[in-house]
């Protein structure tokens, strides 16, 4: 055993190998005492690093006792009073005493870092006394070790060291549980104060949206040229044919609600299977059936109505270019009384036809006559026929616009089940993305359906508006 002037302690021992027939077969008090300090690490399950060396001089002070040697390599006895192996054991004492300690120094700073955040002066006060109090201990222990003053008890103080120890670390243990805990909900406080303020600020994107709807933003179409089109004309348009498709649904859902129509069978009839974040969110289903009619054919020139193949490309976009600027600043009724025999007038006749089928308007008007007059070329003048005319005209300008372009623009859906892609889509209800951070789900929610198509204008990718659920 060798001590440097620091006071730091450096234990060199080394031992002969001995026979098994040399081994002394009794124990003795202080070899038990040993054994039951081995069978308490063991019941803790701890076994702090700091330990490992104490453990490990103790097995030699075992070994030592029972295989004492002299210099001709036989065994000895061993006497218990022997005042060279009391010091040794003493000496164990002490160093297990001066690991308990340094275990309590590490609870006690590890209380007094907890309570400092969230700020607790009267558990930093008692945890700082805490410290103190242990670091005393430590200077105690120091001039026990420099003044020779060793235990008189060495069994019973290792013992009590080592439960020590094991105290300490499981109150260490629980601070750090603690202080994770409280880390964890303070994640969780700023997870909800950030997804409160992405609900603000998609509120404020939803009232800019209306109020330049409000504005008139059709005013960027004035004076347009071809030469100068761009894909920002062609979103333009899209909004306000996506504005009055939802104003159309909201005026067909309200005469399926005064004509008693289970709106929820007909939901599920549009689009079985879908399970629905919240009840108002089926009428998304009313406007993918809407689109799904009104866009059918799109990627035809004139929708497929007119058989007879047109004229050269060039000729072709300054077609359908002009019949965009004849209709765009003109009411849809007006335009139908003044030319019922015009393309337009064309497709507001098959696309009524199609969308509106014989049973919806009887329930709705009690009658067909609205439905002959369109089949005869004429027009009604009625709210829900002005409507749909009105979202017919942004449709169909929104089709000219396309062929406008060299090349035409292009549309595509997206297939039920898909997996949601930021590129390609665009999501109608954010309820998905927020049930997916929050509950645990096998998979995220895919594709529902499609309920406004997307688009291609050159490179230039417009989004589909799509509907996130899952499906039975």
């Amino acid at each position: 055993m060798r001590i440097d002037d620091v006071g730091n302690v450096n234990i060199t021992h080394q031992m002969d190998s001995v026979k098994p027939s040399a081994v002394t077969p009794t124990k003795s008090k202080l070899a038990r005492t040993f054994t039951k300090v081995l069978h308490l690490r063991t019941a803790t399950g701890v076994c702090p690093v700091d330990g490992v060396q104490k453990v490990k001089l103790q097995e030699k002070f075992k070994e030592e006792k029972h295989e004492p040697k002299n210099t001709d390599s036989q065994p000895l006895s061993v006497d218990e009073n022997d005042e060279e192996f009391q010091k040794r054991v003493a000496f164990e004492a002490l160093i297990a005493r001066l690991f308990a300690s340094i275990a309590s120094v590490k609870a006690s700073y590890a209380q007094l870092q907890y309570t400092q955040c969230p700020y607790d002066s009267e558990g930093i006060q008692a945890a700082d006394e805490l410290v103190v109090s242990e670091l005393k201990n430590l200077s105690e222990l120091k001039q026990c070790y420099v003044k020779k003053m060793f235990d008189p008890s060495p069994e019973s103080t290792m013992l009590l060291a080592e439960i020590q120890e094991q105290k300490s670390v499981a109150k260490t243990y629980e601070i750090m549980g603690k202080k994770l805990e409280s880390q964890s909900k303070l994640k969780d406080s700023e997870i909800t104060y950030l997804r409160e303020k992405l609900e603000e600020s998609n509120k404020q994107n939803r009232l800019l949206g209306k109020r330049l709807n409000q504005s008139g933003q059709l005013s960027m179409l004035d004076n347009i040229h071809q030469s100068r089109l761009s894909p920002s004309h062609f979103v333009t348009v899209l909004r306000y044919a996506t504005k009055s498709i939802r104003s159309f649904v909201r005026l067909m859902i309200d005469e399926m609600k005064a004509a008693d129509w289970d709106l929820d069978a007909a939901a599920t009839s549009i689009q079985p299977g879908v399970v629905y974040w919240k009840p108002d969110h089926k009428c998304f289903a009313f406007e993918s059936f809407v689109c799904k009619k009104m866009f059918d054919g799109f990627h035809l020139p004139n929708f497929g109505l007119q058989k007879k193949p047109l004229a050269v490309k060039t000729n072709q976009q300054m077609l359908f270019f002009g019949r965009f600027l004849e209709l765009k600043s003109v009411k849809a009724k007006e335009y139908l009384f003044q030319k019922p025999s015009s393309v337009f007038a064309e497709f507001c006749r098959v696309k009524y036809l199609q969308l509106v089928h014989p049973q919806m308007e009887s329930s709705f008007f009690g009658n067909l006559s609205q439905r002959s007059l369109v089949k005869s070329s004429q027009f009604s003048d009625s709210t829900f026929f002005v409507s749909f005319a009105e979202m017919a005209k942004w449709v169909y300008l929104l089709h000219c616009l396309s062929f406008s372009f060299e090349p035409e623009g292009s549309i595509f859906q997206v297939g039920k089940g898909r997996r949601f892609s930021d590129i390609y889509m665009e999501v109608v209800a954010d309820e998905a993305f927020l049930a997916s951070d929050t509950t645990a789900q096998e998979s995220d929610p895919g594709v529902a359906f499609t309920i406004v198509p997307g688009f291609k204008i050159g490179k230039i990718i417009i989004q589909s508006q799509v509907y996130l659920a899952q499906v039975r």
